[in-house]
């Protein structure tokens, strides 16, 4: 059973490998983590955020509910244009257990490259919620988290109330 890592926890803030190769152990990993994204009302799930330190993501279109399987994504373009949201983590949780939020500025629509879960190429623009959606996970790749894209006064604040990852 896949466990959730919470903010503080180093792995969160590693860079992550390609994957070489699409093992049956990654789809099965990946189909769990889908599940736990359904599970925990989320729309996006990264790799690291169970724990391993490959780059792959899964992530769930809300208006559509497509799922998306990504292998090696990688943002190959970004607008110049913004926008704001408010953004939450599954690993960024208060001390009631639900995630934080906060507004985050980011393009309002990339150009994404993945491997699909056959081993097949993809590409798609992508805009609104799937963008901002995609642009989170994929910096959980890097080892970058929502709350690094705060002012400094507003991280502090926000982390004030962000439960403290536990050995």
């Amino acid at each position: 059973m896949l466990q959730m890592k919470l903010c503080g926890d180093l792995v969160l803030r590693t860079k992550c490998s390609p994957i070489e190769q699409i093992t049956p152990d990654v789809l099965s990993t990946m189909d769990e983590m889908v599940d736990m994204m359904r599970e925990q009302n989320g729309v996006g799930l990264a790799a690291p955020q169970i724990g391993i330190l490959s780059r792959f993501l899964v992530m769930m279109d809300p208006d559509s509910e497509t799922v998306f399987r990504m292998i090696n994504p990688k943002i190959i373009s970004r607008s110049d244009k913004t926008c704001t949201m408010e953004e939450g983590c599954l690993s960024v949780l208060g001390n009631d257990g639900l995630p934080v939020y906060a507004n985050v500025v980011r393009p309002e629509s990339v150009i994404v490259e993945w491997t699909d879960e056959h081993g097949a190429n993809q590409m798609a623009e992508m805009s609104g919620l799937p963008a901002r959606i995609v642009q989170h996970e994929t910096d959980h790749l890097d080892g970058k988290l929502f709350v690094d894209y705060l002012s400094p006064v507003r991280r502090e604040m926000l982390m004030r109330k962000v439960k403290k990852f536990k050995k």
